[in-house]
């Protein structure tokens, strides 16, 4: 690392300039309408600074009786309301150099065209860099914009220019200067501006997805965040000139030990913004995975909470929701059905059995009308004739089990009322001649 010498050429060049500037400068301000430019623009403040110290007071009051307005407009308004005694002044002074322009000589308005100039650039910067929220960033970008607009107004940038980008150290092949740092500081922080304002939009969006839980929520903004920042930081160093191949070779380095550590905790990660973007599953839904059953209670960003019916919370991964099978109750709409099957004598007739299971399941308070239910013989058994009865609800969620009990049960009552009967295997024990049945059993 070893630093440029600044050639004393250059130097005595830039100061030569710098003297020239300060000479001319000095002449023109002892003319004497120069002088009255500047006492004018020093009136103009003055006049700026009372109106802004009558004004101000109402305009915060008319601001207070406007909360129903959205935020951005409330925004600029506080914004204008801090800076509004430079908001006066620029517009007063326009004013006076426009009228001058028109009523005397270029000339004599020239000085106050220059200081119109500063001022509105100044403004413009000021309600520019408030997009920075970083205190620190926001200072740095509004001083050092200001100065270099000053010197470009001035005709001092170019001088200036060369003078910083003489300052400057060689790495390797690469040579940084302090002009391309603070070309490196600016890019990066416009990038990171753009990157913000990107991030709270999506954030916002985001947010009003009711089907997204507070967590996953958190999980997608941070993730948006680090890439989008990232990207803006890595480029803002690209477009400047800096070498990134040494920082690409160490972060892939990194990345792989990370992947052969981290392996399941990425797998999961990856799988749970799979779950986010595709929507398979949603908290609220009701799944089966294996011998689980219930409802999902929240999305993770390693896990799945799903909460069963006997309060059980389980937390299942999100990479087994991805590789193994899962039966969504409600995925694509919440209609059911559900199939219990039974059994009749032969004695019975099997139309009016059909018929009264039938209206038996339809009494069902959660057994939906309009997809009527319907019944099936499926076979003919040892000691019964099997029948399947198929209905459909619309809320899994309410339980499976406590409905195909419930219309078990009318089953019972509708078969007891018509005299149905539900057979059972029966056994008869035939006692070969020449045996005794004995009553008495051994003693224990």
């Amino acid at each position: 690392m070893d630093p440029e010498v600044v050639s004393p050429e250059a130097v005595a060049q830039v100061a030569d300039s710098f003297l020239v500037w300060a000479q001319a400068f000095l002449d023109t301000l002892i003319r004497p309408w120069n002088v009255y430019q500047v006492l004018i623009a020093l009136g103009l403040f003055i006049i700026a600074h009372l109106l802004a110290v009558i004004v101000k007071p109402r305009m915060h009051n008319w601001m207070h009786s406007r909360k129903g307005w959205v935020k951005w407009r409330m925004r600029v308004l506080v914004m204008l309301h801090r800076r509004l005694r430079l908001v006066l002044y620029v517009g007063l002074i326009w004013t006076v150099v426009i009228v001058m322009e028109e009523v005397t000589w270029p000339s004599r308005s020239y000085l106050l065209s220059i200081i119109a100039n500063l001022a509105t650039a100044w403004l413009l910067i000021a309600f520019v860099t408030r997009l920075i929220q970083n205190t620190l960033l926001r200072g740095i970008v509004r001083y050092g914009a200001w100065i270099w607009v000053t010197l470009s107004i001035t005709g001092l940038a170019e001088q200036s220019r060369l003078l910083l980008d003489s300052v400057a150290i060689t790495i390797g092949e690469t040579r940084l200067s302090l002009w391309l740092l603070i070309q490196a500081v600016v890019i990066v922080a416009v990038l990171l501006t753009i990157a913000r304002l990107i991030t709270a939009t999506t954030a916002a969006t985001i947010r009003q997805n009711k089907n997204i839980s507070p967590s996953m929520q958190v999980l997608a903004i941070k993730f948006l965040q680090v890439t989008l920042f990232g990207t803006a930081f890595f480029l803002g160093l690209r477009l400047v000139g800096v070498d990134l191949t040494g920082l690409a070779v160490l972060s892939g380095a990194i990345g792989v030990g990370l992947g052969f550590g981290l392996q399941k905790v990425v797998s999961n990660l990856v799988s749970g913004i799979i779950i986010l973007l595709d929507k398979s599953i949603k908290p609220g839904d009701v799944i089966s995975l294996g011998d689980t059953f219930g409802w999902i209670n929240s999305l993770g960003a390693r896990y799945v909470s799903v909460v069963t019916r006997d309060g059980k919370e389980y937390l299942i991964p999100n990479e087994d929701l991805i590789t193994g099978q899962v039966v969504n109750w409600s995925h694509s709409n919440e209609f059911v059905r559900l199939d219990i099957y039974f059994g009749t004598a032969y004695g019975d007739d099997p139309h009016k059995v059909r018929k009264i299971a039938i209206d038996a399941a339809s009494s069902v308070d959660r057994v939906l009308s309009f997809k009527e239910p319907v019944c099936h013989i499926v076979g003919f058994g040892d000691s019964s004739v099997d029948y399947v009865l198929r209905f459909w609800i619309r809320d899994p969620s309410g339980g499976l089990t406590n409905i195909r009990g419930n219309v078990y049960l009318a089953l019972w009552d509708a078969f007891q009322d018509n005299g149905i009967s539900i057979p059972f295997p029966q056994r008869e024990v035939k006692l070969l001649e020449g045996s005794k049945l004995s009553t008495n059993w051994p003693a224990d």
